[in-house]
């Protein structure tokens, strides 16, 4: 009844956002600054934003600019599956100069979009060929198209990377480092012909005993079995997922914003008060991220319950434990993909150390072959995103994959 529930509310409140959003359009029309009308028009804006949507934002990403040069952006759907789709950002780059590196950006499947990536995409698009994992939204799969678990997602990504091709770097941003790990694994000890040439982990959580967070400590809370009787449900009508067993995207996100709820209220203050003032830029700065942060995906429940158990409360990867369809994971296989890890200082969901002990696990890759990175006063987000993604991470991502083109 969960969903049920969820759905009739936001049924009835989805025309009173349609009227205060029209509604605010018209009453900011010719007003002036700090005006009763254009106060009332910010609240109504900021009552309309105040939502969640349940479809993918687009990526927004047409143009991008490397160096003296600015390329055409588009989008290609090189493979698509039920639960998720190979995404191509394919540059009109010159043909005769020499190919840019291919790079598989991993997307954590944890409720949210892709699309929270885009700016880590933009950046990568600078220097290299870039394609992303592109999951979709479980209450739009159809159940004839069976369940979706870990070994799914991990054979997903060996179809993404198979189908990149030889010399495909792989940049695995939080959840998905589990898997992008194994998969490399698993390819590596197939002697597979197009196993990745480097792989990059950025915040993820290879080993949980490490410095447990809140979230960590969250999920050791309950046994399994209270994960799933109190937070799976079932997909309403009229989704085509209908009757699905999902972890509701809009549960993920409660539980995001309940670790931070007074920056989000400060945000939306913050919104009303620019929209007041006339400070259009700095509002729109706000919206835009409210606009992707507030559009949830669902999880495939089976996807949801296996991660929670074997990532985060018997820590099946470092343990030696984690299999693939019936096989041990051996990170030890790996030897020759080049390894990089970047944590952020201020991480309050994969705290420093839980991504860096992945170079303990790959102990078959050569020293000169592997990095580490801190980077000092950025928290999760600020690992992908921000000004010190931008500046200080970035350029190291780049030159571990380019230092490893051989």
């Amino acid at each position: 009844m969960l969903y049920q529930a969820y759905q009739f509310q936001s049924d009835l409140m989805s025309p009173l956002r349609m009227l205060a959003q029209t509604g605010s359009g018209a009453l900011m029309l010719g007003q002036t600054e700090g005006s009763l009308l254009r106060k009332a028009s910010a609240a109504m804006d900021v009552f309309s934003r105040m939502r969640l949507t349940h479809s993918r934002p687009g990526y927004g990403i047409n143009t991008v600019t490397a160096g003296e040069h600015t390329y055409t952006v588009t989008e290609e759907v090189v493979m698509s599956m039920p639960f998720g789709s190979l995404l191509h950002f394919k540059k009109d780059v010159d043909p005769s100069l020499p190919a840019q590196p291919p790079v598989l950006l991993v997307a954590p499947l944890s409720g949210h979009f892709a699309t929270l990536l885009k700016e880590t995409v933009k950046t990568l698009l600078q220097d290299h060929d870039v394609y992303i994992s592109d999951w979709h939204n479980a209450r739009d799969v159809s159940l004839r198209h069976g369940a979706f678990g870990l070994d799914d997602y991990i054979d997903h990504m060996i179809q993404f990377i198979a189908t990149i091709g030889e010399g495909t770097h792989v940049v695995a941003v939080c959840q998905p480092c589990v898997a992008a790990l194994a998969a490399t694994a698993i390819m590596a000890e197939d002697d597979h012909p197009y196993q990745p040439r480097s792989l990059t982990l950025m915040a993820g959580p290879v080993d949980c005993r490490v410095n447990p967070t809140e979230v960590n400590k969250l999920a050791n809370s309950k046994p399994i079995e209270w994960f799933e009787k109190n937070l799976i449900t079932h997909v309403p009508l009229p989704h085509a997922g209908f009757m699905r067993r999902v972890y509701p995207g809009f549960i993920q996100l409660s539980a995001f914003m309940s670790m931070n709820p007074e920056r989000h209220k400060q945000a939306f203050k913050d919104m009303y008060a620019h929209l007041v003032s006339g400070d259009t830029e700095k509002a729109t700065t706000i919206q835009n991220f409210y606009d992707e942060y507030l559009a949830v995906n669902d999880l495939p429940a089976e996807f949801y319950l296996e991660t929670v158990q074997k990532v985060f409360q018997t820590y099946d990867l470092p343990m030696g434990t984690l299999t693939y369809k019936g096989r041990i994971v051996n990170p030890k296989a790996i030897r020759k993909t080049a390894l990089l890890t970047i944590e952020g200082e201020r991480d309050d969901i994969c705290a420093v150390g839980q991504t860096v002990a992945a170079h303990d696990m790959c102990s078959s890759i050569r020293p000169y072959m592997k990095n580490h990175h801190i980077q000092t006063g950025v928290g999760h987000y600020g690992v992908f995103s921000g000004k010190k993604w931008n500046q200080q991470i970035y350029p190291r991502v780049r030159d571990s994959i380019h230092a490893s083109l051989g």
